[in-house]
């Protein structure tokens, strides 16, 4: 959740990274749709569909959904005209440790915002103020690159999704705003000998280090023919422009797991412009309202063996590998396009190739 800039203060902490968003007065930044015993619930969500029919080449009709959120029972007041909502599932946690050690400038090399080139590509970089580093950074974690470094990423989780205090995200509260007094009142788990935050930082560094080395699992059927033509088929569509292959991690003696690696992520960690049937209209950061970080793609095909579901995209509405594809738009447009002019064996080798990742 988040609000349009109120005043100029506001817009001075936008402007220089300082701060992402800015959060609902009532409501905070994330809506909590469960509480603690003794609390209030902000709000249920409804979640609803509308189906959109695409017609491929060959006369498939895959039929898209739209999410179409609503929230009911409302535990603080009624909602803000101007308020911003932006739903989210999580992303897969692996191999966050490698994308954490590339070098801001290789990903940066990518990224043509004014398409000088030409090729109907822009990516950008968000940036972010770092409460771990104090700096305003390159964002590389989350749908909009809205996180600088894992730890940020981490602590901005456990006071966000479960209210849990740390060193850098001290308020005990959680995301309980002022005017959620029964919250702000309620006992907290506080330790003085940990300066009277919920989780130490012995702790957190735990969880950071669990969260950095969470391995990318081995590729499947890598020598099967479909498989090998699925990947000329991903090349040759363009998806390359976006979902860069691959990078390799500087040098770096304190973290050796992380040094010198030749990874395969597919993503060029950089911000696009996925076109209005994907927008949001929420800007996180420097992120527009349409634009998203390109997510890696390693892992993708054990989705459904990890998740116990194959929902895609930041809210999950794809149901498929393929339904995500045709959600693609804006700058990547012309490779979507190309792939639902293709021939079905073309089509079913791509998704082999994916699900191989």
């Amino acid at each position: 959740l988040s609000i349009p800039p109120q005043n100029d203060e506001d817009n001075a902490r936008l402007d220089s990274g300082a701060a992402a968003s800015i959060p609902d007065p009532i409501y905070g930044g994330q809506l909590q749709n469960f509480a603690t015993p003794g609390q209030t619930a902000e709000a249920a969500v409804i979640v609803d569909y509308e189906e959109i029919p695409v017609s491929l080449s060959d006369g498939t009709v895959v039929s898209l959904r739209k999410p179409v959120i609503a929230l009911s029972k409302l535990g603080y007041g009624p909602l803000r005209d101007d308020l911003m909502i932006s739903p989210r599932i999580a992303s897969p946690m692996i191999g966050l440790g490698m994308l954490e050690a590339l070098a801001a400038e290789d990903i940066l090399s990518w990224a043509d915002p004014d398409d000088r080139d030409g090729d109907g590509i822009s990516g950008r970089g968000n940036r972010i103020n770092s409460k771990l580093t104090q700096e305003v950074m390159l964002g590389r974690f989350g749908w909009k690159a809205n996180q600088a470094t894992l730890k940020d990423q981490v602590t901005d989780a456990f006071s966000g999704d479960i209210g849990i205090s740390s060193s850098l995200h001290p308020g005990n509260a959680g995301d309980c705003t002022s005017a959620q007094t029964n919250c702000i009142n309620a006992p907290d788990g506080g330790d003085a000998k940990s300066g009277d935050v919920e989780i130490n930082d012995h702790l957190l560094d735990l969880v950071t280090f669990y969260s950095r080395n969470l391995a990318v699992p081995a590729r499947r059927d890598v020598g099967n023919p479909g498989v090998l033509a699925g990947k000329k088929v991903f090349y040759e569509a363009g998806c390359i422009a976006c979902h860069r292959p691959k990078f390799v991690t500087p040098r770096d003696p304190l973290r050796p797991e992380q040094s010198f690696q030749l990874i395969w992520p597919y993503t060029d960690m950089l911000l696009h412009d996925m076109g209005g049937a994907l927008a949001d209209n929420r800007p996180d950061g420097f992120a527009d309202g349409r634009e998203w970080r390109t997510p890696p793609l390693w892992g993708i095909g054990l989705t459904k063996t990890v998740s116990g579901h194959t929902n895609f995209l930041h809210d999950g509405r794809a149901r498929s590998l393929l339904e995500a594809i045709l959600w693609h738009g804006g700058e990547a447009t012309d490779a979507r396009d190309r792939v639902i002019a293709l021939p079905t064996g073309d089509r079913e080798n791509l998704l082999r190739f994916l699900n191989s990742l």
